[in-house]
């Protein structure tokens, strides 16, 4: 091999190995994120970095700014002293909801958690129906329901909502239909055509405010 043709492979060699660590280097930053407690994020030193946090979320703390949602999360033991502002360009899940625990991840700015990714989870709850009123039941006795506690069942009827939309899902039973208000989170098996229990209490304007987590009827599910 002459001179000339050992240069040109020291360069080719050099070129090669300067793309490598440019990928490298690009992988590096992009890399997975570091699961952390809400304490460790709010103790500071991770402005600017890649992270995952967990934490259930805040009642009455949920608030948008355009198709940006903005809520508080805080630690699932309760700690209320600790909590970590999440900001979430996102489409909210339908199981998210006051108490739901929220893993987030994405970069902390300023304190705030920009979150890109989010998933919920929800226990699941299961209710036997016994003593419940069906739909039908509930509306026929119209005004004299309305403001009471009570406990009412039926089918989910078409999609499920987001916590910020007017209503969450609807239920049929007997004929009549049901719009259901809930602010809390939702089991994800809560979907078009499971049978669910609902505890809470009809309004004037028809819509039934449920005060628990709507349960699927454990008669009907098993």
């Amino acid at each position: 091999m002459n001179k000339k043709a050992k240069r040109r492979l020291v360069v080719v060699g050099g070129i090669v190995v300067i793309a490598m660590l440019v990928i490298v280097a690009i992988a590096g930053s992009g890399g997975s994120a570091s699961s952390l407690s809400i304490g460790d994020v709010l103790g500071g030193g991770y402005e600017g970095k890649k992270v995952q946090v967990s934490g259930s979320v805040v009642a009455d703390s949920l608030t948008s700014e355009g198709s940006r949602a903005i809520f508080e999360i805080a630690p699932e033991d309760g700690d209320a002293a600790q909590e970590l502002t999440v900001s979430y360009d996102g489409a909210l899940p339908a199981t998210f909801g006051t108490g739901v625990v929220a893993i987030c991840t994405g970069t902390v700015t300023d304190g705030m958690l920009n979150a890109t990714e989010m998933v919920t989870k929800c226990p699941s709850k299961y209710e036997s129906a016994e003593g419940s009123l069906t739909v039908k039941g509930l509306l026929d006795q119209g005004e004299a329901m309305v403001g009471k506690d009570t406990k009412v069942c039926g089918y989910v009827r078409g999609d499920i909502q987001a916590v910020d939309a007017d209503y969450r899902f609807e239920i049929e039973s007997q004929g009549a239909t049901l719009k259901v208000r809930y602010d809390g989170g939702l089991d994800e098996n809560i979907v078009d055509g499971c049978a669910v229990v609902i505890t809470g209490s009809l309004g004037e304007d028809g819509t039934f405010t449920a005060t628990e987590q709507p349960a699927i009827d454990e008669a009907v599910s098993e």
